[in-house]
């Protein structure tokens, strides 16, 4: 199968380097965005978001016309809809809204012999539910849910499985899973995708594919919260997690990870949730496992309130409005800008929202608060929060925190929920 066009749908922190990978491999990309800022910016030959390489990649795609961003899908050979799914509610039922808007979007340019790929994380049955919309729309076309392998389009989900601030990499270095809804949609599937991956490209069915991205994060989830939980339980039994973890990874056959203020990001937080959406009896550990690393930002949150109190014991002729807190990091990992479901974030806006004297954010990713933040709280320099600070709370290990000196944060109360600031 020829592609001599590419659309990408959704222009973010997955679609966007897609899109530039593909590109740079000479192959003519259209990015489709509902941001008008991001196409703006994508056409000009820079980005919107902060991803290493992936300047020098879109800017030299876009100079030599192999990718352009608009608003309007336009016909092409291959469809990727790279779009978030968040949750509907507090429930943590999925949303699959912009996975239909996209889909609708690009039905009336499909034709004959098109190859539509679900890159975005969903639940299991979420690329049969895409299917479905497209048959809707486009009655005049057949579909694998149907007409099997002689369908008129071919479908895949192909999940993302890379680590930011290292996209562009892994994107060519890692294995792919491919899950078409028939041997001939994975073949498909795996033809395009091996226009740039150097990795295996490996092919199974669609419920399955969509079932290891939510695994592989499940995972990591359950072995995140039980180091959140032995960091809770350190705690209340006065030893130092942090030496405690070093000193039981020295076991051959043990690899406990380190405990944070939470887990955030699109991936972790989120799709162990799709899971128990759809099994809620069976996936107990899986929940659990949620409920602890939910619940860590209300410990952490905790124990910046007792430090609060502790200082107003201390200084008795002090207010609350009188202490200063600094709160170090807002992203949901180190040294990126990517705020989503960053516990980070959370506990800054509880702090904010609870405490009567300054609150300082310190994120040298970003530029400005979100909105979220704003008008609640100031976003400052690293060395301007060390010297206003009386509580620092250390909540994302970014490498210019791990610069800081202990001589830097004397008579100060420290929170470090990232354990690098236990001199």
């Amino acid at each position: 199968m020829q592609f001599n066009t590419i659309s990408v749908i959704g222009l973010g922190y997955i679609g966007l380097p897609t899109a530039a990978v593909f590109a740079s491999r000479k192959i003519k990309v259209i990015g489709v965005d509902v941001n008008q800022h991001a196409i703006d910016t994508i056409n000009r030959g820079e980005i919107h978001i902060v991803e290493p390489e992936l300047d020098m990649v879109v800017h030299a795609a876009v100079k030599e016309g192999y990718l352009k961003a608009t608003a309007t899908p336009e016909p092409a050979d291959a469809f990727l809809i790279a779009v978030p799914t968040p949750f509907k509610n507090d429930n943590h039922e999925p949303d699959l809204t912009y996975i239909e808007s996209a889909s609708k979007a690009i039905a009336p340019v499909l034709k004959k012999g098109d190859l539509v790929i679900l890159e975005s994380t969903s639940p299991v049955g979420a690329t049969e539910q895409m299917a479905a919309w497209l048959s809707e729309a486009r009655s005049d076309l057949t579909f694998p849910q149907t007409h099997g392998e002689s369908s008129d389009i071919r479908v895949a989900h192909c999940p993302e499985r890379v680590l930011p601030g290292h996209v562009i990499r892994e994107l060519v270095q890692n294995d792919r899973v491919i899950g078409g809804m028939t041997p001939m949609c994975s073949e498909a599937a795996c033809n395009l995708y091996k226009i740039f991956v150097e990795g295996e490209c490996v092919i199974t069915n669609a419920r399955t594919a969509e079932m290891c991205k939510l695994t592989e994060n499940s995972f990591r989830d359950v072995n995140i919260a039980f180091a959140n939980e032995l960091s809770i339980i350190c705690d209340k039994l006065e030893i130092n997690v942090w030496e405690l973890i070093r000193l039981a990874n020295r076991h051959p056959r043990v690899n406990i990870l380190q405990p944070g203020p939470g887990v955030g990001g699109h991936c972790i937080a989120v799709d162990p949730w799709f899971i128990v959406s759809k099994t809620p009896e069976e996936a107990r550990l899986i929940k659990t496992a949620r409920e602890v690393n939910d619940g860590k930002p209300l410990w952490v949150m905790d124990k910046v309130k007792s430090c609060v109190a502790e200082l107003l014991k201390d200084n008795p002729s002090k207010t609350a409005n009188d202490i200063t807190i600094g709160c170090f990091g807002l992203s949901f990992k180190p040294d990126i800008d990517d705020l989503r479901e960053s516990p980070a974030v959370a506990i800054t806006r509880a702090i904010a929202e609870l405490h009567s004297g300054p609150v300082l954010a310190v994120e040298p990713n970003i530029k400005e608060l979100p909105s979220s933040l704003g008008g609640i709280l100031q976003l400052v320099s690293l060395k301007e929060s060390l010297a206003e600070s009386d509580i620092v709370l250390l909540l994302v290990d970014h490498k210019e925190f791990k610069e800081v000196l202990a001589s830097d944060l004397m008579s100060k109360e420290i929170v470090d929920a990232r354990g690098i600031w236990t001199f």
